[in-house]
C-alpha cells in the first residue's frame, strides 16, 4: 500500500495522525524507483515525477513534501512538467496550516533530512530520452562493492579499463570482504573470456554468456593505450586519473555513444564532473531510493473501519501458547492493502474501545485479525520489563511469539531495541526454556579511531564492542533485594552462562540450533553479509536484527543499500517474520531532546 511520507527522525514521538493510514483501493507499497504510466521524467533530476493525474493519488505525500521542502512546487498545467518557485515565494495558506498543525502536535521540534535523489548526468538523460544504449566505465570500487555489478546494467555495455584490473589484482589477497569480492570478480571475468578469440575480445563479449539473461549488453576491455591528455597538474601515475583519461579517450573513439563513469568514490565523481566527464554513483544495490517508504510494520486503520468492514464480521477465541486471544474475520476494501504479520490499530476519539491487532491471514478482501497481549500491564511483564508505548507492545508480541522466526527492529537511540530483545531472550531461555542460549554478535566497525589489537579469547576481544548489552544487563539483572549479595551474584552467573558473545568473522559454515540470535548494529552489514548470517539458522532458532539506518559507519553503505533495509523489504509479508519501527525514545528526556536538537 502506498504509505504517506513518514517523519524522517525515528526517535521523534509519532502521533496517531503521522502513522500510515490504510486506504481502500490502494495497491501495496512499491519501490520508489518504479515508474507508473502516469509519471514523466524531470529534466533536472532524471527521476519519475507525478503528473497531475498521479498527483491526485499521492495528495498526502505531496502535501507533506511541500511542507518539508524550502522550495514549493507550483501546480503545473495539464500535461506540463512541474515548475519550480523560488524560496522567497510565499507559502500557500493550506501548507502554512499544515505546518502549524504538525508543529503544534509534536513534543519536540521536528527536523527533516533532504530527500535522496538519484541524479543522472546530462549525457545519461539524453541517452534515455533517445533510447540509445550507453557504455558504463566501471571504477574498481564498484566491482569490489558488488561482485555481480557486471550483470546489473541491463541492455547497456560495460567497459573495464586496464587500471581497474590492476587494482583488482592488488586487492585480491587477504580474508576481508573486499578481498573475497575481488577474487569473485576475477573468477567471473576468467569465465567470461574463456574460449574467446582475441578478435572477439576486441569486439566485446556478451554478458549473457554465463546465463545472466537480464544482461543484454557486451563487456569491453581496454586493449590499447589511450592518448587522451588530462589537464596539467593532475599526476598521471594515480589510478583514478588514468581511469579519467580512459573515459575522455572513449568519448573521442566512440562518437555518438554515451560514455558514463560509474564510481562509488565521491571525490572521483567530483573530479570527473569538474573535467566535464559524465559520472554517476552505483545505485543498483539500493533497495529503496527513498527510505521514508520503508515498510514500518504498523498501519493505522481508518476511523470508519468497523462501518465498512463490520457487516459480516466473525469472532472467536483460541488459546495458543498459553495465551487466550480473540480473532476477527473481516472483509472490506482496506484488506488488500495489508500484509501478513502487520500490526494494525484503531484508537477512536469518541470513547469506544481501541483495537490493537495483528494480521494473521489474508485471502483476497478477507483477513483474520488477532488481538494482542497487553505487555504494558505489569502482570504480563517480560523479565521485569513492560512496554512503555504502543510500538514496544507490538515488538514484545513479536518477540514472545514462538511462531515468528525472524524479527527486525528499527529505531533511533533510546527506543528500547536492545533492552526488549535481551528481556525476551532471557525469559524464553531461563523461564520457558524455548531456546538453549542467547548468542549476541555485531559488526566491529569503530565510530572513531581504532584502538588496535585486543588481547584474550574471542569473547574477551568482543567485550569492548558489547558495552550496550552490558548496560542493559545491569537493568535486567536487578533481582529481589531480599536475596542478598549471594543471591544477586548467583543470578548474574546464571545469566552470564546463558549468553555467548560471538564474532561475525567466524560465522561462515556454522549452524545454530535452538538459539536466540541477536544481531546488533545490523545497519552496518551489507546484503551479502546479512544473507550469510540469516542462513546460519537451524531448527528452532529465532534471529533478531536490531539497528538504526540513520547511523551507518560502513564505507559505501547508505540507508537505501544497507543489509538491514534489504531484509526488512524482502521479509515483509512472510508468515514467520515480523518488523516494527520503534518511534518513541524512552531512555531519558535528555537523550530525546539531544536526538532532536543536536
Amino acid at each position: 500500500m502506498p504509505l504517506p511520507k513518514l517523519p524522517t527522525q525515528p526517535a521523534t514521538m509519532l502521533l496517531v495522525k503521522d502513522y500510515p493510514k490504510a486506504e481502500p483501493g490502494k495497491s501495496p507499497v512499491r519501490p520508489a524507483s518504479a515508474k507508473t504510466d502516469a509519471d514523466v521524467e524531470d529534466l533536472i533530476s532524471g527521476q519519475a515525477v507525478p503528473t497531475p493525474k498521479s498527483r491526485a493519488r499521492r495528495k498526502a505525500q505531496d502535501t507533506l513534501a511541500a511542507a518539508e521542502a524550502p522550495v514549493a512546487a507550483a501546480k503545473p498545467a495539464k500535461g506540463a512538467a512541474p515548475a519550480l518557485v523560488s524560496a522567497a515565494a510565499p507559502v500557500p495558506a493550506p501548507v502554512q496550516a499544515k505546518l502549524r498543525e504538525t508543529d503544534a502536535g509534536q513534543p519536540h521540534p521536528v527536523k527533516h533530512k533532504p530527500v535522496e535523489v538519484t541524479v543522472k548526468s546530462s549525457t545519461s538523460r539524453k541517452a534515455d530520452r533517445s533510447g540509445s544504449t550507453k557504455v558504463f566505465v566501471l571504477d574498481t570500487n564498484v566491482l569490489m562493492h558488488d561482485p555481480t555489478s557486471l550483470f546489473r546494467f541491463e541492455e547497456h555495455d560495460v567497459y573495464l579499463p586496464m587500471m581497474t584490473l590492476e587494482e583488482l589484482d592488488n586487492h585480491k589477497k587477504g580474508m576481508s570482504e573486499v578481498a573475497r569480492n575481488a577474487r569473485q570478480v576475477s573468477r567471473t571475468l576468467d569465465a567470461l573470456i574463456a574460449n574467446v578469440d582475441d578478435d572477439a575480445i576486441e569486439s566485446g563479449i556478451p554478458l549473457s554468456k554465463l546465463g545472466n539473461k537480464d544482461a543484454k549488453g557486451r563487456l569491453y576491455f581496454q586493449t590499447r593505450l589511450n592518448g587522451a591528455a588530462l589537464p596539467e597538474g593532475l599526476p598521471s601515475g594515480k589510478a583514478d586519473n588514468q581511469i579519467l583519461g580512459v573515459v575522455r579517450a572513449l568519448e573521442g573513439q566512440m562518437n555518438g555513444r554515451a560514455i558514463v563513469l560509474v564510481s562509488k568514490d565521491i571525490n572521483m565523481r567530483i573530479k570527473a564532473r569538474a573535467l566535464g566527464l559524465p559520472a554517476e554513483d552505483y545505485f543498483n544495490d539500493h533497495v529503496l531510493e527513498d527510505t521514508d517508504l520503508l515498510y514500518s510494520g504498523i498501519v493505522q486503520l481508518p476511523n470508519d473501519f468497523w462501518d465498512t468492514h463490520g457487516k459480516d464480521v466473525e469472532s472467536w477465541q483460541e488459546n495458543r501458547n498459553g495465551n487466550s486471544s480473540t480473532y476477527y474475520r473481516v472483509t472490506g476494501p482496506v484488506i488488500p492493502t495489508l500484509l501478513v504479520n502487520q500490526f494494525v490499530f484503531l484508537e477512536p476519539k469518541d470513547g469506544e474501545a481501541p483495537l490493537y491487532a495483528q494480521v494473521k491471514q489474508i485471502n483476497g478482501k478477507t483477513a483474520v485479525l488477532q488481538t494482542l497481549r497487553d505487555y504494558s500491564h505489569n502482570k504480563n511483564n517480560v523479565w521485569g520489563i513492560t512496554a512503555r508505548n504502543r510500538e514496544q507492545n507490538f515488538a514484545l508480541n513479536l518477540l514472545m511469539n514462538p511462531e515468528v522466526d525472524f524479527i527486525t527492529l528499527l529505531g533511533q537511540a533510546g527506543t528500547g531495541k536492545t533492552l526488549l530483545a535481551l528481556a525476551a531472550g532471557l525469559a524464553q531461555v531461563l523461564e520457558t526454556k524455548q531456546y538453549n542460549e542467547i548468542i549476541v554478535t555485531r559488526v566491529t566497525v569503530p565510530v572513531g579511531e581504532d584502538i588496535g589489537f585486543l588481547p584474550g579469547t574471542e569473547e574477551e576481544k568482543m567485550s569492548p564492542w558489547m558495552g550496550a548489552f552490558d548496560d542493559n544487563l545491569e537493568v535486567l539483572m536487578k533481582s529481589d533485594g531480599d536475596a542478598g549479595d549471594w543471591g544477586r551474584a548467583a543470578t548474574q552467573d546464571l545469566i552470564r552462562s546463558r549468553i555467548k558473545i560471538k564474532s561475525l568473522n567466524f560465522m561462515r559454515g556454522r549452524t545454530f540450533v535452538n538459539k536466540f540470535l541477536i544481531i546488533d548494529e545490523a545497519q552496518n552489514l551489507t546484503p551479502k553479509q546479512m544473507k550469510t548470517l540469516v542462513t546460519r539458522a537451524g531448527p528452532g532458532t529465532k534471529i533478531l536484527c536490531l539497528g538504526n539506518i540513520a547511523q551507518i559507519d560502513t564505507p559505501y553503505l547508505t540507508e537505501g543499500s544497507s543489509g538491514l533495509t534489504y531484509v526488512v523489504d524482502r521479509f515483509k509479508g512472510w508468515s514467520h517474520g515480523g518488523h516494527v519501527t520503534l518511534a518513541r525514545g524512552e531512555r531519558s528526556r535528555l537523550a530525546d531532546h539531544a536526538s532532536d536538537v543536536l
